[in-house]
């Protein structure tokens, strides 16, 4: 059963509802909510259909999906606005594109004499199904966040902006230990965290995108 789970996950994306807050919206006791995360009771329909109401979910979501909560992995949830910046990027295709475009853009960094570069990167997603699926490969873009009034001369590169935008945001703990399941773990749990708080994804030319340190990552994906 992954009631109990599920409903403990999603207090947590509703701004960490407490379970005093649920139980008073529902006009149960904290005692009540609490068997139900712990599975030793289950809610009445009317009270069911009143979480889904709650969390912006349905009943299959509820109580047959497994709603995966990492608290180790993923931490600090929130809504982001990010002021406007200017960006250069490098896409590589290949089969581990990663190190070569994060490469390309450290150079261009240390080309124009910024010291503490903060980059950003997404995967590439406009590839064929023969690179896919045929010749394993994927896309990656890297982007160096241009620091404010530096001018770029004298070369070929295009400068990109990105307008103020407000993201969701959420801090990865770990993120290489194992990334091809780490990493969308973090953005499905970012779609969750979205829908449970009524906005919506914008891809309408807004960039999704994290920043790492190289030990941690903050992912962020724009929201209406």
């Amino acid at each position: 059963m992954n009631f109990g789970k599920n409903l403990q996950y999603l207090r947590r994306l509703s701004k960490n509802l407490t379970q005093e807050e649920l139980a008073e919206k529902l006009n149960v006791s904290r005692q009540t909510v609490s068997k139900w995360e712990t599975n030793e009771a289950l809610p009445e329909m009317d009270k069911a259909l009143e979480l889904c109401k709650i969390f912006n979910c349905s009943l299959d979501n509820l109580f047959r999906e497994e709603m995966s909560d990492a608290d180790k992995l993923y931490s600090n949830l929130r809504f982001e606005k990010v002021k406007a910046f200017r960006y250069v990027m490098h896409t590589v295709i290949s089969t581990e594109p990663e190190g070569d475009a994060l490469d390309r853009i450290y150079k261009y960094a240390k080309d124009f004499g910024i010291e503490s570069p903060e980059v950003i990167g997404w995967d590439f997603p406009f590839l064929s199904q023969e690179q896919i699926n045929v010749y394993h490969m994927h896309g990656y873009t890297a982007a160096l966040i241009l620091p404010e009034g530096l001018e770029l001369k004298n070369n070929n590169l295009e400068v990109h902006q990105q307008e103020e935008h407000t993201y969701a945001a959420i801090h990865i703990e770990e993120p290489f230990d194992n990334p091809f399941s780490t990493i969308p773990g973090a953005y499905r749990t970012l779609m969750d965290f979205m829908k449970v708080n009524g906005r919506e994804h914008d891809d309408k030319g807004i960039i999704p995108c994290f920043e790492t340190d190289g030990k941690t990552m903050d992912g962020y994906i724009a929201c209406k």
